[in-house]
């Protein structure tokens, strides 16, 4: 629990609600679980509903610059219809599934920097409040892992990451928003790529990997961005070469750029330029089935102890896991507070 508060919608002598997560990190697609505990007022309270609500903290951008506002992406109801005796105690336990799309907030154990949070609603009444918030940490899934781990056993570190309000043309997006991987490229890389922003678009049968490439601009024509989608199974991962895999995506996504920069010195325009954000599609979406026949990678405990070697030092460097416990209450408690009670 991040923080809890007295029910502002009924005053003082309301009851209190307290959301416990179960400890650990959770997963895309995977269970959430804990209990709302509930505390009786001075009074007898009829609990209409419980409500838990995913937020994030997500950056929005607009002709002016650039804000992050909290956008809430998936609401569950877990109890309610009950009465609340005075000054007694009562504990809702719930078990739900995550969204595919849930952002990844760390790697190796180490804060992404990514903000997530559980907001519970407490509907009394007929008046709802959101008396409790907790920090909501989501770990990779295995195959998103993995291909962490490949770009790390390459060479690229770990520069930043966020959310991004907007959608990726010609994806199969669900959520209003993505989360973007930002990577530094090692010396063999830095001549053709600034950084390489990574998104994945996960769903029960599988996900795409979207790349973007900040590329360096040349003597004729000026930087741009490309982008380039993939898509990978989640099974198999032991048997696949990922580091051979990644190092494919790479050169397709830098050879496919090549030829449109040469274009561009001659006045061409690109007509894959552009950004995230815009509901078009954009970039080349060049599908690659994941056909698991590559046999010839090292285990994944090898992968696993190269790839933390590679990304986490940017990780460990950039972010300190306390720091971001105190955003999530600030940012979270002034969305609150701004939204105010709800009839």
């Amino acid at each position: 629990m991040v923080f809890k508060r007295l029910l502002g919608s009924l005053g003082v002598g309301g009851p209190t609600v307290d959301t416990v997560l179960t400890t650990g990190a959770a997963a895309p697609g995977g269970p959430l679980s804990g209990q709302v505990h509930l505390k009786g007022g001075s009074a007898d309270f009829d609990i209409d509903h419980i409500a838990l609500e995913l937020v994030a903290r997500v950056e929005a951008e607009h002709e002016e610059g650039e804000e992050e506002h909290v956008v809430a992406f998936e609401r569950f109801t877990v109890g309610g219809g009950f009465r609340l005796a005075e000054g007694a105690q009562f504990s809702v336990p719930f078990t739900v599934a995550l969204p595919w799309e849930t952002p990844v907030t760390e790697l190796y154990g180490q804060s992404l920097g990514i903000v997530l949070g559980v907001r519970t609603e407490l509907s009394v009444a007929g008046a709802r409040d959101k008396g409790d918030l907790d920090q909501l940490t989501v770990g990779p899934l295995p195959v998103q892992e993995v291909i962490l781990e490949a770009f790390g056993r390459l060479g690229f570190g770990f520069r930043s990451a966020d959310l991004e309000y907007g959608r990726i043309g010609g994806t199969g997006q669900q959520l209003p928003f993505y989360q973007e991987i930002e990577l530094t490229p090692p010396p063999q890389y830095a001549h053709a790529v600034n950084e390489i922003e990574v998104t994945f678009l996960a769903t029960a049968g599988g996900m795409e990997v979207v790349l973007e490439a900040d590329r360096r601009g040349g003597l004729f024509s000026g930087g741009h961005d490309a982008l380039t989608r993939f898509t990978v199974g989640h099974d198999g991962i032991h048997h696949q070469d990922w580091r051979a895999l990644v190092e494919g995506w790479l050169r397709q996504l830098i050879e496919h750029r090549s030829a449109y920069a040469e274009s561009s010195a001659y006045g061409h325009g690109d007509p894959y330029a552009g950004h995230h954000g815009h509901e078009t599609a954009h970039g080349h979406h060049g599908d690659h089935a994941h056909d698991g026949g590559h046999r010839s990678g090292p285990g994944l405990g090898t992968a696993v102890a190269v790839g933390a070697a590679g990304l986490a030092v940017g990780v460990v460097g950039g972010m300190v896991a306390a720091e971001v416990v105190d955003e999530v209450g600030d940012f979270f408690e002034d969305d609150n507070d701004d939204e105010g009670e709800e009839d």
